[in-house]
């Protein structure tokens, strides 16, 4: 058994200079029926903007109060002990920046042993000990709470979540060990593992209550007095605690392994075996049925010094800060004052995406939107998809019955186009082909004022072509949207020769109120996604031409750890919108792009895979064997690996030698977001410097040092 007071953390404090400590601050509170309650609060003298943070010198700053508390309680002096937060926040885990730099398998694990070390002390302190969760918590934060006897909420907080998995490592401060035996093992397999992988899912308070995270909530009015009263509740048995959730022994018995089982089985389908975190959650949970608190902190000990000292954590940090900071503040954005103020928005075309554009306009922006087409009996189909899907919102509750009806009267149809001559902001939505693209904006720029945007939604096509006949090409932007529109969080704004300063910066402002995440590129084809993801599928088809077994194919990647193999990202994508974008691709770089014959011909076909329940592709389905010619060259997995490696690694560095984009983070950030590249490999270019390729491909490597090295 590890005996944690007699290990020297000093080496942690001292590595952690710079912190930001969050404090401990505590007051004395009077107890409604006798007594006195010791609170400490969480307070990194920050504002709101700069949530407390769980760094080592902010453990020892807790350390010493719960020392000093254990003292007092042991002399009778205080009845029970409290922790809450600063106003809104109670914390937002560890400190990740901390966590990133000391990151060697030694100083891992005393991380671990620190954090349960100090955080176990919660529950040893000779007197009951309460966590008030005023706000948001994440990670170590809920992991305090967690350590505590009895927990109270806040039911206006705004994130509650474990994200470690979703980072490469694991809720290592008790997390795995205390969650499952307080709310079941199939609810947290949901929290601690499902959820970091939609995303990083948050909980609702609600929820949260429900699932018996937490005992009680209140509302955030008079939380602390609430909370205190409560408190002096349960101290003097007035109120029994009850958690329907918590596991017995019949469920350790059978249903315990059971959903481990199922648990592993539907990761192995959904995101491979290539990130590690996830299957090392499930074993310590699984291992947590032993319900033995010594022996799971031990586990937890381990794991997250094995997690924190590999490759998948350092790269997880990066595509992390890429999304948190680069994302928040785009690289080449003009200042947003330049912006023209968009009061009326019209949309080309009533189709599904432009029906998506539509309703997500009218949502996030709460201006009139107006969408046109060839001819009513679209216009009218495209206006009842968006109200049909206003009301799935209604049911959902996604959205008020007063918002429902506001964004349904926002949004009307016409085939005049004389209604857009008061629009600011104009995007079209047609078919994928330059002619018709001139063609609409042709129609529509007499009817605009001068100074109203114009923005193209091509995915692959020149934005300066498309322009080329406008009276003021300089209104034109690239706005490339990803389908499923209001779920990808990634636009490609493109800056074509001729788009002015205003008419970017527009986009930007426009792009950040839809709640997109927003990089610039050049007017180059394919732009950023487009054009790599063009090399994936080309390298692919190109394997299945030369005779490779698509099951051979379709597993050849699985060591990145993307989230579909490449063939059913064609699938999603649709047959016909790959083959062109292939083509764009080939026609402007012959050299370097694969053209594939049969990706035309399984164009053509009504349902070319044989695929799983899950949606995993099989094999080709007999109409497309037969549809297809194929080689006699064969190819292995690892040949169709170390070809796409090679490819990505040289395309990436002419693209940022052109200029494509101001840095090869964009171009990480652009994968991240807009094509499913997972965390744990970090974005592309660290990941090709990882496995060797940027070294094969141009003799050097895009970052120095390697993000993920284990030894960086």
């Amino acid at each position: 058994m590890t005996d944690y007071s007699k290990i020297d953390f000093s080496p942690l404090i001292e590595a952690s200079a710079d912190e930001v400590v969050t404090e401990s601050y505590v007051r004395d509170v009077p107890l409604p029926s006798g007594g006195t309650l010791a609170l400490i609060t969480f307070d990194n003298g920050r504002d709101y903007t700069r949530p407390n943070t769980l760094g080592p010198r902010t453990l020892q700053a807790l350390n010493q109060v719960l020392d000093s508390l254990t003292g007092r309680a042991a002399s009778g002096e205080i009845q029970a002990v409290a922790i809450t937060g600063k106003q809104f926040i109670f914390a937002a885990g560890a400190d990740l920046s901390k966590v990133s730099t000391l990151a060697t398998r030694e100083n891992a694990r005393l991380m671990a042993q620190y954090g349960h070390h100090v955080l176990g002390k919660l529950s040893t302190l000779g007197v009951p000990s309460f966590a008030f969760v005023n706000g948001l918590a994440l990670g170590g934060a809920m992991e305090i709470a967690l350590n505590c006897d009895y927990r109270t909420l806040d039911s206006s907080t705004a994130a509650l979540a474990f994200p470690e998995v979703f980072l490469g490592i694991i809720p290592g401060w008790g997390g795995a060990t205390l969650v499952p035996n307080l709310i079941g093992i199939e609810n947290a397999i949901d929290i601690i593992v499902s959820n970091p992988l939609k995303n990083n899912r948050m909980l609702k308070p609600k929820q949260a209550k429900e699932l018996g995270l937490f005992d009680e909530m209140f509302g955030s009015a008079s939380f602390l007095e609430q909370s205190v009263a409560w408190a002096d509740g349960v101290l003097n048995k007035r109120i029994k605690v009850s958690r329907p959730n918590e596991p017995g022994k019949l469920e350790r018995l059978t249903k315990w392994p059971v959903a481990i089982k199922i648990a592993r089985d539907t990761l192995r389908a959904k995101i491979g075996t290539a990130a590690k975190s996830p299957y090392v959650a499930l074993d310590l949970l699984n291992a947590a049925k032993d319900n033995d608190r010594v022996r799971g902190f031990e586990r937890e000990d381990e794991a997250l010094a094995e997690l924190i000292s590999g490759d998948q954590f350092a790269a997880s940090i990066y595509a992390f800060d890429l999304v948190q900071k680069r994302a928040k503040r785009p690289a080449g954005a003009p200042d947003k004052e330049l912006a023209k103020k968009v009061e009326k928005v019209g949309i080309i075309g009533a189709g599904l995406m432009a029906s998506q554009f539509a309703l997500l306009f009218a949502r996030k922006l709460r201006v009139p939107v107006v969408i046109t087409d060839l001819d009513q009996a679209r216009v009218d189909k495209g206006i009842g998809y968006i109200r049909g899907e206003i009301d799935k919102m209604l049911e959902k509750g996604r959205l008020s019955s007063d918002d429902a009806n506001q964004v349904k009267a926002l949004v009307t149809g016409t085939t005049d186009k004389s209604q857009f001559a008061d629009c600011d902001w104009v995007i079209e939505a047609v078919f994928e082909e330059v002619s018709v693209k001139q063609q609409v904006f042709a129609e529509i720029e007499p009817i605009i004022a001068e100074d109203a945007i114009l923005a193209t939604n091509t995915s692959s096509l020149s934005v300066e072509e498309i322009g080329k006949n406008l009276a003021h090409p300089e209104r034109l932007v690239g706005f490339h949207f990803f389908n499923p529109v209001a779920v990808m969080p990634l636009l490609e704004v493109v800056n074509a020769p001729e788009t002015n300063e205003t008419t970017l910066s527009t986009a930007m402002v426009i792009a950040k109120k839809l709640g997109k995440s927003a990089i610039i590129t050049a007017d180059r084809p394919g732009f950023v996604v487009n054009r790599l993801l063009a090399k994936v599928m080309g390298e692919a088809a190109r394997a299945l031409d030369e005779g490779t077994p698509m099951p051979v194919v379709e597993q050849a990647l699985a060591p990145i750890g993307l989230p579909m193999g490449p063939f059913e990202l064609i699938d999603l994508v649709g047959w016909k919108v790959a083959a062109h974008v292939q083509d764009t691709m080939v026609h402007a770089f012959p050299e370097r792009f694969y053209a594939s014959p049969n990706l035309h011909a399984l164009a053509e076909i009504s349902d070319p895979l044989v695929k799983t329940k899950m949606g995993k592709v099989e094999d080709l389905s007999k109409e497309a064997k037969k549809a297809l010619t194929f080689g006699n060259t064969p190819v292995t997995a690892e040949v169709i690996l170390k070809r796409v490696e090679d490819e990505l690694a040289n395309e990436i560095k002419i693209m940022l030698d052109e200029d494509v984009v101001h840095a090869a983070e964009d171009i990480d950030l652009g994968l991240i977001l807009g094509a499913g590249w997972p965390f744990q490999a970090g974005g592309a270019t660290p990941y090709l410097d990882r496995v060797g390729a940027s070294e094969r491909a141009f003799g050097s490597t895009f970052h120095t040092p390697k993000i993920g090295s284990v030894e960086s």
